[in-house]
């Protein structure tokens, strides 16, 4: 599709011109052919290759970030609203985007399980026995980092005032989202009510939580808020022009991406530590 666009013309993108960020033309079909290239070295090459994996991480990463507008358009959706500039065969771009990113993430991971000694069944190298019951002292970090990542950008926006926000249900909703991502969220990831529905929660106190619960938005989110923010980043690095001083969006993008990255090394610990046992190996 990427090819047919750049060479027979893609279809007409009101709001940003393309449907990807970053990667238009034959950059889109680079980053593509990048995708399945290394999809298929991570299935051909038997042995542990730290290049290979780190590239495949970096394409895995550009692919979402070539996809960012999709975290606001979902937002939009949960709220059912689509706004003016909806434009559906570019949703489905960047929804195909993002789903090649997390197919070769997975592949990614296996690759690196599959290839470091572990389990043939499960591809785990964690000695039996050694699971941790207590969040890492790092994943403790990561989670209230992200807290005070939350805290920094709403100050900020305290200090330069409200005036000449937007008011679109999607960015409202986005706002609402990440108030309860980034303390609800990264705050469950690590305490005790984050695996165990807590007393003051109606018909569910006391029972398991499902880990798709918190591992879902916690990746979903923590790299959408990275792929989404980063690009402005990235847009402010350019000389784009915005209503805001640069500093208050240095204060304010920073912020989020701290968000974001908290968000994902603690869902990385809180997976790696309520995952099952292997039925094979006891890991």
């Amino acid at each position: 599709m990427r090819l047919a666009w750049t060479i027979g013309g893609a279809p007409e993108f009101r709001q940003f011109g393309s449907d990807l960020l970053g990667f238009t033309g034959w950059w889109s079909v680079a980053l593509c052919v990048a995708a399945g290239a290394v999809a298929v070295a991570l299935e051909r090459v038997p042995a542990w290759r730290p290049a290979l994996a780190g590239v495949a991480w970096a394409v895995a990463g550009a692919l979402v970030a070539a996809a960012a507008i999709l975290l606001p358009e979902l937002v939009g959706f949960l709220l059912f609203t689509v706004g003016p500039y909806f434009e559906p065969i570019a949703f489905v771009s960047r929804l195909g985007c993002v789903t090649g990113a997390i197919l070769l993430a997975l592949a990614t991971a296996r690759y690196q399980r599959r290839t470091r000694g572990g389990c043939p069944d499960c591809c785990r190298t964690v000695t039996p026995g050694t699971r941790r019951a207590a969040p890492a002292r790092w994943a403790w970090w990561a989670a209230y980092a992200a807290v005070a990542g939350l805290v920094t950008r709403f100050a900020a926006q305290v200090v330069v005032g409200f005036d000449g926000l937007t008011h679109d249900a999607s960015v409202i909703g986005l706002e609402i989202g990440l108030l309860l991502a980034g303390v609800l969220l990264p705050l469950a990831l690590v305490h005790c009510w984050g695996e165990i529905w807590p007393g003051w929660v109606p018909l569910l106190a006391g029972r398991t939580i499902p880990r798709l619960v918190l591992l879902v938005p916690g990746f979903g989110l923590g790299a959408g808020i990275v792929a989404y923010f980063g690009m402005g980043m990235a847009q402010l690095l350019s000389g784009s022009v915005s209503q805001f001083s640069d500093a208050f969006l240095w204060v304010a993008l920073s912020a989020y991406c701290v968000l974001g990255l908290g968000l994902l090394v603690g869902s990385s610990d809180y997976h790696l530590r309520t995952r099952a046992a292997c039925t094979a190996c006891g890991r």
